[in-house]
């Protein structure tokens, strides 16, 4: 049975949404932006048949808290979030859990891993840029460079305004319309996605995490670490990592995954070919078969791949 309830943080109350035993080994699913909870409804219903499976509301978003400064978005408020619900849950010291995240959640998964990675079991992204990586691929590619220029708009005052108007027409074409013409969203998903988007500051909590990040350029510099999350040790991820990605994704380009066992000596990546940005949506039940598998296989390490890194 999915039930909801509310995690009091240090700084913040996030609603969730859960299924599976509570003495069950944790599973946590990290929505990325424009979403909520319900991202991951199927998979909530999968591995909550053995698992204890959650996925909050993020900070910002529908029902969890949604702070009124910029600041208050930064990578390692966010990391803290995680870590801070998955202690709620009991993990923490021996209890160890799994972490899925997709675009946003995929980001701040990657970030937990790098400042957090004794709390993980397993790390899943979906869709998501490791951010050295990306930093790299706005450096060089420019294909990416134009990819991303919606982010730039994101940070703008005016963003608020240019999604919300008729009825959150942009954000529900870029989102729902392709799920509605295809069948894999419904009207009732069509409705709740409205409900979200129109609690009162969801929208601006969503656009704070771009406006939170050091500004999107050219530089490939990374050696801001220190800073963006402190705790942080280099930017190789020592936990055994699945990366899904969806190949027909236009703002976040497959150049995200060139070299990206340099920076994760235990991975797989598994390449959705038929697979956009919401291939979680789209391919729900193959999502779920690569977890299962990736849950249920031995890790191997790659050590000499990252041994730059360290």
């Amino acid at each position: 049975m999915l039930r909801h309830s509310y995690a009091e943080l240090e700084s913040v109350r996030l609603h969730y949404a859960a299924e599976g035993p509570e003495d069950g080994d944790l599973i946590l699913f990290a929505h990325g932006f424009p979403e909520f909870w319900y991202a991951w409804k199927k998979q909530l219903a999968e591995f909550g048949r053995s698992r204890l499976a959650v996925a909050p509301d993020l900070r910002g978003y529908n029902l969890s808290s949604k702070p009124g400064s910029v600041e208050d978005y930064e990578l390692r408020h966010l990391v803290e979030d995680i870590r801070g619900l998955a202690a709620h849950f009991g993990c923490g010291g021996d209890k160890k859990f799994t972490l899925v995240g997709h675009d946003w959640g995929g980001v701040v998964a990657w970030a937990f891993a790098l400042v957090y990675p004794d709390w993980l079991d397993r790390l899943v992204v979906i869709n998501a840029p490791h951010l050295a990586v990306f930093r790299r691929e706005l450096a060089q590619n420019p294909a990416q460079r134009k990819a991303s220029e919606y982010i730039q708009i994101f940070r703008t005052p005016v963003a608020e305004t240019a999604l919300s108007a008729g009825n959150y027409a942009a954000l529900s074409s870029i989102v729902l319309a392709p799920g509605l013409e295809r069948g894999y969203f419904t009207e009732a998903d069509r409705r709740a996605y409205l409900e979200a988007w129109s609690q009162p500051g969801a929208l601006t909590g969503g656009l704070n995490y771009y406006r939170a990040l050091p500004p999107v350029s050219g530089s490939e510099g990374n050696d801001d670490l220190p800073s963006l999350l402190p705790g942080a040790k280099s930017w190789v991820v020592q936990v055994p990592t699945l990366v899904l990605w969806g190949m027909k994704d236009v703002a976040l380009l497959p150049g995200n995954l060139d070299g990206l066992e340099e920076y994760v000596p235990n991975l797989r990546i598994e390449r959705i070919p038929e697979g956009s940005h919401w291939v979680i949506h789209e391919q729900p039940d193959l999502i779920n078969r690569h977890i299962h598998d990736f849950l249920g296989g031995k890790p191997v390490w790659r050590t000499e791949a990252v041994a730059a890194r360290r």
